[in-house]
């Protein structure tokens, strides 16, 4: 089977204050990359389509999905490490405005306190799943960052949990045979954003 791993599109910064998840929706930019990506894979033929429960992910998996005629099916164990977090900034926008804090992010200090192993293996066991419920067809997940380097470290042997830097909206492909061999394809497709 095929297994087109999607990162979600551009949302919005969010910081709360009252304890609850941040969980921003898609910006304006973000509707577009959607609705871009959703014409780029108009001609390819998905048998089902998965997103994580967070709000970018499903906002961005939205578009596809009503081109393909199909319903994004939730799936709780897709969620990014820090979906529990009271913040959200967009990697772009930290940089610009806090380098210190986007180089610890990138080198995983803001995740310290996530039990990456653990993160990893649920990954695994979710995309294994979908892969065991899809064979022979071509299925689309609509995710995170995280688990988009989560599941390609796996295949490739990479224990770097930020080993890609993974663009909004940009598609990685792999194959997963049913004898259970796992490869890469491509990682980080972006044409679509041109």
């Amino acid at each position: 089977m095929e297994l087109l791993l999607i990162r979600h599109a551009l949302p919005l910064r969010v910081e709360r204050e009252d304890g609850k998840p941040a969980d921003p929706p898609l910006s304006e930019q973000g509707r577009e990359q959607a609705e871009r990506l959703a014409r780029w894979l108009g001609d390819e033929k998905l048998h089902a389509i998965y997103s994580s429960p967070l709000a970018r992910a499903r906002e961005t998996a939205a578009p596809l999905a009503r081109a393909k005629g199909l319903s994004a099916r939730i799936d709780p164990a897709l969620v990014e490490m820090d979906h529990l977090s009271e913040r959200y900034i967009p990697m772009e926008e930290l940089k610009a405005m806090d380098r210190d804090a986007w180089l610890a992010l990138v080198q995983g200090g803001l995740y310290a306190e996530v039990d990456l192993p653990a993160f990893r293996a649920n990954v695994r066991r979710a995309v294994e799943r979908i892969v065991a419920d899809h064979g022979g067809e071509r299925v689309a997940v609509v995710c995170h960052g995280g688990v988009i380097n989560a599941w390609g470290g796996h295949v490739l042997g990479i224990e770097d949990p930020f080993f890609v830097n993974v663009g909004y909206t940009s598609i990685s492909r792999f194959l997963a045979a049913g004898s259970g061999e796992r490869s890469v394809v491509s990682l980080n497709e972006t044409a679509h954003l041109r």
